[in-house]
């Protein structure tokens, strides 16, 4: 039988490791628009304010899992210091509490996605033919 400590280690881990994916999917794109436009274009203006956003987001969301993290530890403390009577309706109450961040974090991780990809079609879209200056493709 695994411990709630086993539990909720699972659990936060499962958290962390789907913010690190998002994180990792945010750089990479990052690293990829910059690839795609080279370091020397200058980038539009629609899309740096786009960039912008996501970097906001981004910085939001590591705000907030840490006052997650801080709440959660908080929780797990008082559970694991109440008396055995107590810790049955505590262990609930922290279990809904981490379903309920994983779920809006899951929703949030799907929005961002739908963002990244908007970020990357318009650096595409900025790189086609037509949006090019004429000759810039002649050296």
């Amino acid at each position: 039988m695994k411990t709630f400590a086993s539990t909720a280690t699972h659990l936060i881990v499962g958290s962390c490791f789907a913010l690190a994916l998002a994180i990792i999917i945010f750089s990479t794109a990052q690293a990829e628009t910059a690839a795609v436009t080279g370091s020397n274009a200058a980038p539009e203006p629609k899309m740096m304010e786009h960039c912008q956003a996501m970097q906001a987001q981004k910085q939001k969301l590591l705000d907030d899992i840490k006052v997650q993290d801080t709440e959660l530890t908080e929780l797990l403390a008082k559970m694991n210091s109440a008396p055995d009577a107590k810790k049955v309706g505590m262990l609930a109450a922290l279990v809904t509490r981490m379903i309920e961040q994983r779920i809006a974090m899951d929703a949030r991780k799907a929005k961002m996605e739908d963002m990244l990809m908007q970020h990357v079609q318009m650096g595409k879209d900025a790189m086609m033919p037509d949006a090019m200056p004429k000759g810039a493709d002649k050296k």
